[in-house]
């Protein structure tokens, strides 16, 4: 089992800021790079890898660039986690004790239940920052 790495971090980031955009429209790597505030080298990597599994669309062309394959709603941070961590809620308990493998494997659900939260929750924690900024000028 493992931590979120930064690649992680970064996808979540980009994704929220394609969730931002119309449904139909579309971001170059270059505008959700600069966005997100993610290094454009280490997010092009990222985003190929988040297409392959279906949670982007690439648009070739001129006007082309990444839009989300489906509604945040239906992505789970551990869906992300998944794709990109490669050792993620794996099982770590390397022992026959059969006490420790039940609870190792107790920790590994714990944590798995965590990661199931739909991205679509980043608009309430949207609305809270703007909440917060409201009270801090």
């Amino acid at each position: 089992m493992t931590g979120i790495s930064t690649k992680t971090i970064y996808a979540v980031a980009a994704l929220h800021e394609l969730s931002q955009v119309q449904e139909d429209a579309v971001l170059k790597i270059k505008d959700i790079a600069s966005r997100a505030a993610v290094p454009q080298n280490f997010l092009e990597q990222i985003l190929l890898e988040l297409r392959k599994k279906s949670i982007l669309i690439s648009v070739k062309g001129a006007h082309g660039g990444y839009k989300l394959a489906k509604p945040l709603k239906d992505i789970t941070l551990k869906d992300i986690v998944m794709i990109l961590e490669t050792d993620a809620l794996s099982d770590v308990c390397r022992t026959d004790n059969p006490t420790l493998k039940l609870f190792w494997e107790d920790v590994r659900e714990g944590v798995a239940n965590v990661f199931d939260i739909p991205l679509s929750e980043l608009k309430n924690y949207q609305q809270k920052a703007n909440h917060t900024l409201n009270y801090s000028i």
